[in-house]
């Protein structure tokens, strides 16, 4: 079963003539672009370069067997990839090295994304869905090493999605499962846990995937026998091959200098994994890095004078020239000639692109000299002032935070001066900013009409009964309701189908909607995070769930840079609407009872994150996120499923709004904010406060991310004027990112007679059993005290001190 690539000396002139020149221009201008990028980084007009350099050849090849609706999920050193699919122009690999804040001029992130990582645009304008059938995509790169494999799985598994289940509308994301997701990875990424994850999911799950591992025996300065046991990554994986009896990979080796293998090699993987959805490794050999690493070193430092000479020898391009020569494809005077004109070209893209990075500056600048020198006439300080000018007019070559920091500090020298020229100048200072933060911190969520926080509520109704069911009921039969209503959504994760997880919020759902829709994972976090975030960028609704809040640990470096940040890397040219479910907070121990939301809320920045109190509230959140496309944590209460809840009879229509908190009793005497599971300690409590004449007011934050956008916390403050917020995250954690979210965003402080204070669980992690938790996070007395504390201290006689 395994095929035996060809070589080179069965290359025949007809089959070949009318690509190789083109892919030998393709090739020459990478280089090309390369070299010149060192150097626009070493004489400082970019910031750093990580090129492809030595790898050109094996991505002709892949650009050669990537079809219409493939994607790609790779690194940093594919640029002769995207070139051969005129993916990437030469010119917009400079605006992309520059970091040129225009989209249609450095269309893989405006200016977000160093030079180097590559994406496609999946949405119109208006945030609707291209037809990713009808062009070859690219996920958008993340520099972390192997942080591309997870998101790798999805794309693939999406085309046994849109294979195997009946139903779904795939007009723009699948020609019946035949797309193939293509990964890139150097060898020494491979030694990352997230590559063997990945790697070990794929293979179980069959799932159509060809990860090309690009293998110069380097990582940075480290030799391969440092990174790889044998230091040879296919014969490591060498047991994942597939035989007669067992399913596994097809395993390919190809040397990178060898065109015609090369060729033949990815035009067999590209087979095997479109027609028969089994995964396949092209581990391609013999690779060379001229330039070293990255612009931050130089490999001569750590590589022997031996193996210098090697790769000058085997460098791909040069074998690929030799080959062109002795096959008597082109002539050596038309070799030069064409790689003459390659090179002047790639000089005029890098000139043009120099040129059309500055005029926006330069054109701001002759504007900020016009201001300053007018002020410079007015103002007393008129030699400080003249001094900032004189210092941009020699600024030749400005970039934006030049202009925005000189203009700012002229006003510095004005500020008792009134003047017509005074307030021209803040004019445009506000202007100018106005116009360009945006251009580095925009699409951090959805700005569109659909986003999620524009979702209005609907309330649960009730019947005349108001049946009380557990609450694991509701979240079984708003899912149910889910999956009738949308074709395209699916849930997985450990212990989620056949048993309907843990605590059967899925129960029986995997007989009703198959395999495929409600499925089984293996223990693996990552990947599972992986495979919804690339399903959610070829159109589907997946719903990924982690058994515990804990594991979610696992996943968070996958959560973090590649989920939460797509939207805004991509310039929100792609979105990955994937919803989180976990299940957390108090309940037995170390591993099982954590509650890390201060860790979270700040490292997931791009997503949102729900904290529901009950099972209706989860389930109202999961009918709202369908509705709009923004990705989500959703956080249940763990010690929820069992407790009894009326039974809603619109589920599956009911939803929870998003960025806002209800107030589940009002009080007039203090504030108390919680959320999760601890807020129904705060609820009982409230009514114990009632008997010493402490009348509080509870309120349920509900959403973290985004938190309280209608300032209702404050409106209760200017009624209680004294706050106090109860989590049961580590001091410093979550309660701290609202107190300053009330105190700062909201102007609380104003209406505050004593200071807001939190009450936590303890720094450490929570101890085993009903008596841990009880010592390790804020119980019933705690909160009762920390309350009657309150109050003491505003009122002595009236509450006297209590011990």
């Amino acid at each position: 079963m395994k095929p035996n690539p060809s070589t080179s000396s069965d290359i025949s002139f007809d089959d070949f003539q009318s690509q190789i020149l083109s892919d030998y221009k393709v090739a020459v201008t990478s280089r090309e672009c390369s070299l010149l990028g060192r150097r626009e980084v070493l004489t400082g007009k970019a910031k750093f370069g990580i090129f492809g350099d030595g790898k050109e050849l094996p991505q002709l090849a892949m650009a050669r067997s990537f079809q219409d609706g493939d994607f790609r999920s790779g690194y940093y050193r594919d640029q002769t990839f995207m070139m051969a699919l005129g993916l990437l122009s030469p010119k917009q690999f400079f605006h992309g090295l520059y970091a040129t804040t225009d989209i249609e001029k450095d269309p893989m992130s405006a200016g977000r994304q160093m030079g180097g990582h590559f994406t496609t645009h999946s949405l119109n304008q208006d945030g609707t869905w291209k037809d990713l059938t009808k062009q070859k995509n690219s996920s958008a790169d993340i520099s972390c090493t192997a942080g591309q494999m997870p998101r790798l799985l999805g794309l693939a598994q999406a085309s046994k999605i849109y294979r195997n289940v009946d139903g779904i509308d795939s007009s723009l994301f699948s020609n019946n499962g035949n797309e193939v997701a293509w990964g890139t990875i150097g060898n020494a990424s491979t030694s990352e846990g997230h590559f063997f994850e990945t790697f070990n999911s794929a293979g179980v799950m069959q799932v159509p995937m060809v990860i090309c591992v690009w293998d110069d025996e380097y990582g940075i300065s480290v030799p391969a026998e440092f990174h790889t046991t044998k230091g040879d990554i296919s014969e490591v994986l060498s047991g994942f091959q597939r035989d007669e009896d067992n399913k596994g990979y097809e395993i390919l080796k190809v040397n990178g200098w060898d065109y015609t293998a090369l060729i033949h090699t990815f035009e067999n993987a590209s087979d095997i994994a479109r027609e028969n959805h089994v995964p396949v490794l092209i581990h391609v050999k013999e690779l060379t890095q001229p330039q070293g690493h990255s612009t931050s070193g130089s490999h001569e430092r750590y590589k022997s004078a031996e193996r210098l000479e090697w790769e000058k020898e085997n460098d791909c391009n040069k074998r690929f020239r030799e080959w062109i020569l002795q096959n008597k494809i082109a002539t050596e005077e038309e070799l030069k000639n064409l790689e003459k004109s390659i090179k002047q070209n790639v000089r005029n893209a890098k000139k043009e692109a120099w040129a059309e990075f500055l005029k926006p500056q330069l054109d701001a600048k002759k504007q900020l000299v016009q201001h300053l020198g007018a002020i410079t006439n007015k103002s007393s300080n008129r030699a400080f002032i003249g001094k900032l000018k004189n210092d941009l007019i020699a600024i030749e070559e400005p970039l934006k935070k030049d202009l925005a920091s000189i203009s700012r500090k002229g006003l510095r020298y004005v500020i008792n001066e009134d003047s017509t020229e005074k307030s021209a100048l803040i004019q445009w200072v506000n202007s100018y900013l106005n116009s360009e933060q945006p251009k580095y911190s925009s699409y951090l969520y959805s700005e569109l009409p659909n986003k999620a926080t524009l979702v209005e509520g609907v309330s649960p109704s009730f019947g005349e009964n108001n049946e009380m069911v557990d609450g694991r009921v509701i979240l079984r039969d708003n899912f149910d309701a889910i999956f009738a209503k949308y074709p395209n959504t699916l849930i997985f994760g450990e212990d989620t189908g056949n048993i309907g997880d843990v605590n059967q919020g899925l129960e029986g759902l995997q007989k009703k909607y198959g395999v495929h829709r409600v499925a089984d994972t293996g223990i693996r976090e990552t990947t599972i995070i992986g495979q919804g975030i690339g399903m959610a960028m070829r159109g589907l609704r997946p719903i990924a769930e982690i058994q515990y809040l804990d594991y979610i640990l696992y996943g968070i470096q996958t959560l973090s840079d590649d989920l939460a940040s797509l939207l805004y890397r991509t310039f929100g040219k792609q979105k990955a609407p994937l919803i989180i479910r976990t299940r957390g907070h108090r309940l037995e121990g170390i591993w099982h009872s954590g509650s890390p939301m201060g860790g979270l809320i700040h490292l997931l920045r791009g997503m949102h994150i729900l904290v529901p109190r009950n099972m209706t509230q989860a389930a109202g959140f999961y009918n709202t996120l369908l509705k709009s496309d923004e990705p989500a944590l959703v956080i249940e209460s763990l010690n929820g499923y069992r407790l009894k809840e009326p039974k809603p009879n619109n589920l599956g229509e009911f939803c929870t709004p998003i960025g806002v908190v209800e107030t589940l009793r009002e009080g007039t005497d203090i504030t108390l904010l919680s959320y999760g599971s601890t807020l129904r300690i705060v609820q009982k409590v409230a009514e114990e406060l009632l008997e010493v004449g402490i009348d509080a007011e509870v309120i349920d934050a509900q959403s973290l991310l985004p938190f309280d956008l209608n300032h209702d916390v404050v409106k209760s403050i200017k009624k209680t004027n004294r706050l106090l917020v109860i989590d049961e995250d580590v001091p410093g954690g979550c309660s701290a990112y609202l107190v300053q979210k009330i105190v700062e965003e909201q102007d609380a402080y104003r209406y505050l007679d004593s200071a807001p204070q939190t009450l936590t669980a303890k720094p450490h992690r929570p101890a085993y059993a009903s008596d841990g938790d009880y010592f390790s996070k804020p119980n019933a007395e705690d909160i009762f005290e920390k309350v009657y504390e309150i109050m003491h201290e505003a009122s002595p006689k009236s509450y006297p001190k209590l011990r």
